[in-house]
This record gives C-alpha cells, structure tokens and sequence, in this order.
C-alpha cells in the first residue's frame, strides 16, 4: 500500500545538538531510495507502508548503534484508495 508519511526522530539524553545524529538518519532515507523531503521538523516521504517502517527500525537501529539509548518518533501516514496522489500532487490541490 502506498502512503505519505510525516517521519520525525529524536535521540534523547544526546544534549542540546542532535546534528550529527541528523545527519546519519538523513544518509539513510537518501540510501532507501524513497521519495523524502525533509523540513526542519522531520522527514515527508512516499513509498510503499512496509518500506517506510523498514526504515523507521534501520534508523531507530542505526541511533542505537551510535549509543543512543532512547527515542522518540514519530510516523503519521496519509493513504488515499480512490486515486494516486502524490505528496506534491496534496500541495498542488491547496494552491
């Protein structure tokens, strides 16, 4: 099933700059190949459901790896059955 999904994670007890952590999270939703565009607060992306939690746990795994020992995320999906739809195609509609 298709969806968009709003995808935000946090690593807690880091302190006050969480970049380097960013960084790594955002170097594997560019490697997953699905279509994502990040804002200041999180990610938007768009692919298959199974896809996207795959890499909600890669990522959760690489903060772990890292020495995070607690997160916070955050997934918020949008599916739409009657007619493809696109994350721009949503924006294109409000315009």
């Amino acid at each position: 099933m298709k969806v968009s999904a709003d995808f935000c994670i946090v690593p807690m007890g880091v302190g006050p700059s969480v970049s380097p952590y960013v960084r790594e999270i955002k170097t594997l939703i560019e490697a997953s190949g699905l279509d994502a565009t990040m804002h200041p607060n999180g990610t938007n992306i768009e692919g298959e459901l199974s896809a996207i939690c795959s890499l909600a746990e890669r990522c959760e795994a690489r903060l772990a790896e890292m020495g995070v020992q607690r997160t916070f995320f955050t997934l918020i999906f949008s599916t739409r059955r009657d007619k493809e739809q696109s994350m721009a195609d949503k924006l294109l509609a409000v315009s």
